[in-house]
């Protein structure tokens, strides 16, 4: 096992090409804007890339063993849904915050479930899922906000402990905990063969499905938390919510250098991925530019994130 926790797959090369990157993309952004760099938008950026970071966890992993999970932005909004009503439903919000989590991991084992026993292929089961679940947030709510919510739930999604938000403290402990996970777990080392090779793993013993299983129960977890976060932060479930988090998440994974074949990636990278996405994101806001071209900008970085790593693979 390598003795870096952040640093496998690709290696620490491919991290800190992202993170120059990154620093550079902040740089330009910092020239053309003065408010880039002022304290409340450093935090507010900060703070954004936690929810993105997140949920790309879940998505690193699916991409690892060489799946994909289109279904993250709608199992958040389905988890944030069932907060609010377990909470208007009179339960204790400790309960309700466990309810949306249940709520996640039960939508991730569904995923797992049709991957790993019924044999779909993840980019087919988790277009269903999305529609599954995104219609259930909009039955239950009747397409309306969930408001009146405890303000006792306020202190995950927009408390702080000094400085630091809540939630960007759940991202740097969940990217310890993955990390680890990844890199000195029996689990990691599964997730990282199929990835590699799914028939190799299979005849060296490695129950293939029963990891991937795992993989979106985990997926779905990480989804239902940030589902919990965008609640408390706002007070309301909102239905609609998540809606494109689950190009962001695959975004954030592909520009930390995970690979779309499989096979490899790494949490740290995609941190940085997070972080660029986010600062991409509020550097066009900044500079006014129609959210429209946004998605087109983060578009094209996902082509050229792919074409890189395709050009890497061509040379080895």
């Amino acid at each position: 096992m390598n003795c870096l926790v952040f640093d496998r797959g690709k290696g620490l090369l491919n991290q800190m090409k992202s993170f120059t990157a990154l620093i550079l993309l902040g740089l330009v952004f910092s020239l053309l804007s003065s408010n880039f760099l002022t304290a409340n938008n450093l935090v507010t950026v900060v703070q954004q890339s936690s929810y993105i970071a997140i949920l790309a966890y879940a998505e690193t992993m699916v991409i690892i063993t060489g799946g994909i999970d289109l279904s993250l932005g709608s199992i958040l909004a389905v988890s944030g849904v069932a907060v609010g009503k377990l909470i208007l439903a009179g339960v204790p919000v400790w309960a309700a915050v466990l309810g949306g989590l249940f709520t996640g991991a039960l939508c991730g084992m569904v995923n797992g479930f049709v991957v790993a026993k019924m044999k779909l292929v993840p980019f087919i089961a988790t277009l269903g899922m999305q529609n599954i679940a995104r219609g259930i947030a909009y039955v239950l709510t009747n397409s309306l906000p969930v408001s009146g919510l405890s303000e006792d739930l306020y202190f995950i999604g927009g408390g702080s402990v000094g400085i630091i938000p809540v939630p960007v403290i759940l991202m740097l402990v969940l990217a310890v905990v993955f990390a680890f996970l990844l890199n000195k777990c029996a689990f990691g080392r599964r997730v990282y063969s199929i990835g590699s090779s799914r028939e190799a793993a299979r005849l060296s013993g490695i129950d293939v499905g029963k990891t991937e299983m795992l993989v979106f129960i985990l997926g779905g977890l990480l989804a239902g938390l940030v589902g919990v976060i965008l609640t408390s932060r706002v007070l309301s479930s909102q239905p609609n919510a998540g809606i494109g988090y689950e190009s962001d998440a695959i975004a954030a994974a592909i520009i930390g250098g995970t690979s779309p074949s499989g096979g490899s990636g790494t949490i740290l990278g995609t941190v940085i991925g997070a972080l660029t996405i986010a600062v991409l994101k509020n550097g066009l806001n900044l500079l006014k530019v129609n959210p429209f071209w946004q998605q087109i900008a983060i578009g094209v970085v996902i082509i050229a994130a792919v074409f890189i790593d395709r050009l890497r693979k061509n040379k080895k």
